[in-house]
């Protein structure tokens, strides 16, 4: 799951459509024409084309020959094979964050909780989509407080690919008050400076996010 790279017309393309595949712009088996897509993006083919052997790559799309491409996405396995692996790198995570966090790291993240208690209080549509997107900083400056390149790389890049699923726990309202109480927690022992604490508390909080999914299907 390498992040792509690429500042080029093919690396915006790739992009593009990666992240339409993965928010379910694009559903499974659904074609990929390039002239199309090359329309709507205002490429010629060529990128089109190299973009679709990258996401062919990454197992998001399958070139079948004469054909075309076709959307193979992310399935239910799949979602969860990846928390089951990111539960425990999210523990990891939070152990070495609490070895090496700064103070206006945990400022953020105080922030982030006390903002995702507000809007999960509020009424009205796009609660979920704020709450929602908190739960994605939490996640982000943890990771950053890793002081791990290659941990934070990974972990960001699993993030993106279960986003829709994520977006889908985290709406629920049981789950949204149950999934801030368990960032109140991880903060709370990473300030105390409890690794072995924090690390059990996120590698249970992610493995919660699965069991939800997995009440919702």
């Amino acid at each position: 799951m390498e992040e792509y790279h690429d500042h080029s017309l093919r690396g915006k393309v790739f992009r593009k459509l990666r992240e339409d595949i993965l928010a379910g712009v694009y559903k499974d088996h659904d074609e990929l024409r390039e002239i199309t897509i090359g329309e709507e993006l205002g490429v010629s083919r060529t990128p089109v084309r190299e973009a679709l052997r990258q996401l062919e790559l990454e197992g998001l799309v399958t070139i079948i020959p004469n054909k075309g491409a076709y959307v193979t996405g992310i399935s239910q396995k799949d979602v969860h094979d990846i928390y089951k692996i990111r539960s425990m790198l999210e523990g990891l995570c939070a152990r070495w964050a609490t070895e090496n966090i700064s103070d206006e790291q945990i400022e953020k993240l105080e922030e982030i909780v006390l903002l995702s208690e507000f809007h999960l209080r509020k009424k009205g549509e796009g609660k979920a989509a704020q709450v929602s997107e908190l739960d994605g900083r939490f996640h982000k400056v943890l990771y950053e407080a890793s002081d791990s390149r290659i941990l934070e790389h990974v972990l960001s890049d699993f993030h993106k690919y279960v986003k829709m699923a994520r977006t889908l726990s985290v709406g629920a309202k049981d789950r949204a008050e149950k999934s801030i109480e368990e960032h109140r927690g991880i903060l709370d022992a990473i300030k105390q400076k409890d690794a072995d604490r924090a690390e059990k508390l996120a590698n249970r909080h992610i493995m919660n996010v699965m069991e939800n999914l997995h009440i919702m299907e």
